[in-house]
């Protein structure tokens, strides 16, 4: 896939998938008022949700820059994606969204985001571990299986994986 067409997918599942989960079902669950919580805890959930983004727009390049594809199932990566971000974890991208879901409920102080956290990673492990992962086995074999081997699904690794 060229470079422009899987940058021009990139975004457009971007807005679909993560700005949907991260952004619009937690302002239909808010409508972005706020509780009451400390301006620390405000400002530490401002920083998670920032990280969040952060990490989430470095995981969508990864996917053009060295995949050569998009994180949408309908149009994948030609390479497994294993630099970057993807040497410490095998799902940034859902540790992402859901520390982002988790930062709003902290800057918003509203537990309701915290219970949608929960229950999207639940989706998020379920569909990781009986669609991604078979999907990638039979698409890359033994170089997903070391990959899968070395690197946690969920939470980071220290040192980066240099397999």
């Amino acid at each position: 896939m060229r470079k422009g067409l899987a940058a021009t997918g990139s975004a457009v599942f971007f807005a679909l998938a993560p700005g949907v989960v991260a952004g619009l079902v937690p302002w239909w669950l808010t409508g972005w008022d706020t509780g009451s919580a400390p301006l620390a805890v405000r400002a530490a959930g401002g920083l998670l949700t920032a990280a969040g983004a952060a990490v989430l727009v470095h995981a969508f390049a990864r996917f053009v820059a060295e995949g050569a594809g998009t994180p949408a199932p309908v149009a994948p990566t030609e390479r497994l994606v294993v630099g970057g971000l993807y040497r410490h974890v095998r799902n940034p991208m859902y540790v992402a969204v859901l520390a982002a879901i988790a930062g709003q409920g902290l800057l918003l102080a509203r537990p309701v985001l915290f219970l949608y956290a929960v229950a999207a990673g639940a989706v998020m492990m379920a569909f990781a571990r009986w669609h991604e992962e078979p999907a990638l086995r039979r698409r890359f074999g033994d170089q997903y299986e070391a990959y899968r081997r070395n690197v946690p699904g969920w939470w980071p690794r220290i040192r980066p994986w240099r397999g």
